[in-house]
């Protein structure tokens, strides 16, 4: 019904213009357009610090690291069907009490677990992590509890989690969506302490509020200011089995002009409509059309300590499902294949640029698999929850 819905909107652009199209959604679609109203799921700029205060008084000031766990567990609740800002506000209430949004080792129980990125070591039981879950408790192996994003998604559980159905994530819980919060925490973690997590709800109330405020407006796409976490992982941007390379990044026979040009990108052919994934997490700078590179979505990452940018091109413009300052997530749903701008077929035309927006392009297949990306089967990423709208060309 939502598909056709959105076909018929598509239509009523290319008449009517894209106000009307803009009002018809708001009023025929608006859960849709609540998902990506202001005070949504999508992540801003992460400030340095971020000061709170507690129910019972106490004062807490969060660092950038402590807010980058948090944009992650906001992230992720923001592709996860069912959740919403009322289940984020719990996973951050659980969080703040279980780590302090924290991710940390168990050195004592598990002396591989120094192993993975992380803020300090701790000692309660076999507990790892932001959530403090534990591997015996079957939460997950310990290189699955150390990776923050999985920790946020086993939290939230439900059929996508990767515990289902047990040990419960919260939408696992029957009715969890009427208990109070701590509770609803609680039910969870199962804690030995199941009052503490209500003191941290005011916290968790600021954090969602202060990270989730539109991200100012670059002007130009350029995306050198903004400040990015380093990646958990690094994926192969389209599906196993969906596509073929077609024209490699080097020099070749320019396909519509038939002149020697060097081509900056790696192509990669596939069906119209296949999903394009993020290939590193990061922050949207620049999504929309783009001349010859048509519908064009720009991704800035930190990878290794480097800044990188990762350009997806030949998108149609109804392809594009992220905006301009959206956090993503490595093997997140952004785009969809197309043939627009300078284009013979559908194809995506990747690029991989060191260095950020505008610098020189390297081979981005040779990146890929330099950087052991995963590869991605078609189920196993989650779409953008907020699609551009807006006529072009």
């Amino acid at each position: 019904m939502l598909k056709k819905l959105l076909a018929a909107l598509a239509v009523a652009a290319v008449f009517f213009g894209p106000a009307t199209v803009l009002l018809s959604v708001a009023v025929l679609a608006s859960p849709a357009i609540a998902a990506c109203a202001p005070g949504s799921l999508i992540v801003g700029p992460i400030p340095d610090s971020l000061t709170a205060t507690t129910r019972n008084g106490e004062t807490v000031t969060l660092n950038r690291q402590q807010l980058t766990h948090a944009a992650t567990i906001i992230t992720v609740g923001g592709q996860t069907d069912g959740v919403g800002r009322a289940g984020v506000v719990i996973a951050l209430m659980a969080a703040l009490t279980e780590s302090h949004l924290r991710m940390l080792t168990n050195t004592g129980t598990y002396p591989e677990s120094a192993n993975y990125p992380n803020d300090g070591d701790a000692a309660d039981h076999d507990s790892l992590g932001l959530f403090q879950m534990r591997p015996q408790a079957g939460w997950g192996t310990v290189a699955e509890l150390m990776d923050p994003n999985y920790q946020a998604r086993a939290f939230y559980g439900g059929p996508a989690g990767p515990n289902y159905p047990s040990p419960r994530g919260l939408l696992d819980i029957p009715g969890w969506q009427q208990l109070d919060p701590g509770e609803a925490a609680q039910a969870v973690e199962v804690s030995a302490y199941p009052d503490r997590y209500q003191n941290y709800q005011p916290v968790a109330e600021a954090i969602l509020t202060a990270l989730t405020r539109p991200a100012p407006s670059s002007g130009g796409g350029n995306g050198g200011d903004v400040v990015v976490p380093e990646t958990t992982r690094v994926v192969f941007p389209l599906p196993e089995g969906s596509w073929v390379r077609t024209s490699p990044f080097g020099w070749r026979t320019d396909p519509i002009t038939f002149e020697t040009a060097f081509h900056s990108g790696s192509d990669f052919a596939a069906a119209d409509g296949t999903p394009i994934y993020a290939v590193a997490d990061g922050i949207v700078t620049h999504a929309g059309y783009t001349g010859n590179w048509g519908g064009l979505i720009i991704v800035e990452h930190t990878v290794g300590g480097e800044r990188v940018a990762s350009y997806y091109a030949h998108m149609w413009e109804h392809g594009i499902h992220v905006t301009e300052g959206m956090t993503v997530t490595a093997g997140q749903h952004i785009g969809d294949v197309g043939s627009s701008g300078k284009s013979t077929g559908p194809h995506l035309h990747l690029e991989i640029r060191p260095g950020g927006t505008g610098q020189p392009a390297i081979d981005a297949d040779q990146w890929l698999t330099d950087h052991d990306a995963e590869g991605i089967t078609g189920g196993s990423a989650s779409r953008a929850s907020c699609t551009l709208s807006g006529g072009g060309r």
